[in-house]
């Protein structure tokens, strides 16, 4: 009966007549149809699921035109061509390696508590649990991490250094840790298989990636920094900082807002699915779309709150309005919230913002008076705000928030200050220890031995010359001046020409650029 099509006259021709066979006929037309339109439901619903998960990856990929905007504009113009290109290597190389072996270490099911061991070049993919687009969506957050260590060494750095390093961390010491957090066999992880115990009974809250991403990519972008020293002229003879300012304001205000767009796929992404009802069939509101929505405002009122609060902050410590400190205290908050932005009430985000600021600010003061010089505040960014954002899980995270992103455990931890004890908060405080272990371990001596090598920083010469002239076959930005063009031939640059003429002083200046 089940190839029937379902229908009032199909139904009546069994119904039309009395006995047991038409009423047995009739249970099972009606079963066979609801069985059907059962199936197709949960296939809609993996198709709903399947696009918001691609189009969270879209957005959390774009966010490496983000980066690349930042990163240009916070270093000087004679070194914009190579740190554009190290942004699109990481994104080349970072696919290649979490292709062949990342995404294998990471969610290779079944494994052990330390390293996955399936998938290996995404053999057996697609598989109950992995499809393609998941896949995907990792492969942008391993990126990601690669892109913060970048900012962290710019404008000194040999170029095959980046292919190192890059491939390495995404390749093997990034998904080690994502395995351990967030793999379903991970031995820390909050939503652990359902017969393995968790962490002091609660399992590590990093829904997004404050530890998992922010705080990798910071503490390798830190010893990379430490090791290869600062910038020539970062600091006079007498210690005392020099500013090097990024030859574009534009760019990095462009660069954040494009952050800020991508962390909307970033924070409620990772939900990965959002065809899922919390409560009675029908609610509008007890299910995770409300999750997402709710944890897309917890997202921006930390990023607000920090970018404000930076804002007054650096004003009464410096006199200034800085535009590029509200950048970076914005990214900072995003950075924090990252970690509890799906288990936390919106006002909690706030407090979240607030205190990350001061983390940025505090420790931008340390890496002044210790010589420590990353062009970008990578590591005091995305190392000391993620760090915070690792503890903040931890204190502020709800009950009933906590239940229904990681289901499945009833009366497990939740956050200190909301009356769910310590438990969750020691979790999170062993995430931070064993992820600053992990990638000092790896990526410090990797640092190390590219420098001894003669690998890792490029030469005196050739930083105050430029890399883009010295590394990448010319300047980023060419000017040509009228009357020094050589006959006229522009290449397809910019053409600037100098209009000699008098301004009445008492007219608005006004200047004549031909581009």
């Amino acid at each position: 009966m089940a190839d029937q099509t379902c229908s009032i006259s199909g139904l009546s021709a069994l119904l039309s007549t009395t006995g047991p066979a038409n009423a047995t006929g009739a249970a099972q037309y009606i079963c066979s149809q609801l069985k059907t339109a059962a199936l197709i439901t949960a296939d809609l619903t993996t198709a709903v699921d399947a696009t918001f998960l691609l189009f969270s990856t879209y957005l959390v990929f774009a966010m490496q035109l983000g980066f690349a905007m930042l990163c240009a504009g916070s270093v000087r113009a004679k070194n914009t061509l190579n740190i554009m290109l190290t942004n699109v290597l990481d994104a080349a190389a970072g696919a290649l390696f979490y292709y062949l072996f990342g995404f294998a270490f990471a969610f290779g099911s079944p494994s052990n508590g330390f390293i996955g061991h399936h998938f290996f070049a995404l053999k057996s993919v697609p598989s109950p649990g992995f499809d393609y687009p998941y896949f995907l969506f990792q492969w942008a957050f391993a990126i990601a991490a690669a892109g913060i260590t970048s900012g962290s060494i710019a404008e000194r750095t040999q170029f095959v250094s980046y292919l190192i390093y890059s491939s390495f961390l995404t390749g093997f010491v990034y998904p080690i840790v994502s395995h351990w957090f967030w793999s379903a066999d991970g031995w820390a992880a909050a939503n652990r298989n359902p017969n393995d115990s968790l962490l002091f009974g609660s399992g590590v809250i990093d829904f997004a990636g404050s530890g998992v991403v922010h705080m990798v990519g910071g503490i390798s972008g830190l010893w990379a920094a430490l090791i290869e020293g600062p910038r020539i002229g970062r600091f006079d003879h007498n210690g005392r900082p020099v500013a090097l300012r990024g030859h574009s304001a534009t760019l990095v205000v462009l660069g954040s807002f494009m952050l800020w767009f991508g962390w909307y796929g970033f924070n409620p992404g990772s939900f990965v699915t959002i065809a899922k009802s919390y409560g009675p069939v029908g609610s509008p509101i007890n299910g995770q779309w409300s999750a997402i929505g709710r944890t897309a405002v917890t997202t921006t009122l930390a990023g607000c709150t920090s970018a404000l609060t930076t804002l007054f902050g650096k004003r009464l410590l410096t006199g200034h309005w800085n535009v590029i400190d509200v950048c970076n205290g914005l990214l900072g908050g995003f950075a924090a919230i990252t970690a509890g932005c799906a288990v936390v009430e919106p006002w909690a985000a706030v407090i979240c913002g607030f205190v990350a600021a001061w983390v940025l600010i505090g420790f931008n003061r340390l890496a002044e008076r210790f010589q420590y010089d990353d062009p970008l505040e990578a590591a005091q960014l995305h190392g000391g705000c993620g760090s915070w954002g690792v503890l903040f899980a931890g204190l502020f995270a709800k009950k009933e928030f906590v239940e229904e992103a990681y289901p499945g455990r009833p009366g497990r931890p939740y956050g200190l200050f909301m009356g769910g004890g310590g438990r969750l908060l020691a979790a999170n405080v062993v995430q931070m220890l064993v992820i600053a272990g992990w990638v000092s371990a790896t990526m410090g001596p990797l640092f190390f031995f590219l420098h001894k090598m003669g690998l890792l920083r490029i030469s005196a010469e050739d930083e105050l010359a430029g890399l883009d002239v010295t590394n990448h076959g010319g300047a980023a930005y060419v000017y040509y001046d009228e009357d020094s063009s050589g006959g006229g031939s522009h290449g397809g640059g910019f053409m600037m020409k100098a209009i000699n003429s008098r301004v009445d002083p008492r007219l608005t200046p006004t200047s004549s650029i031909e581009v």
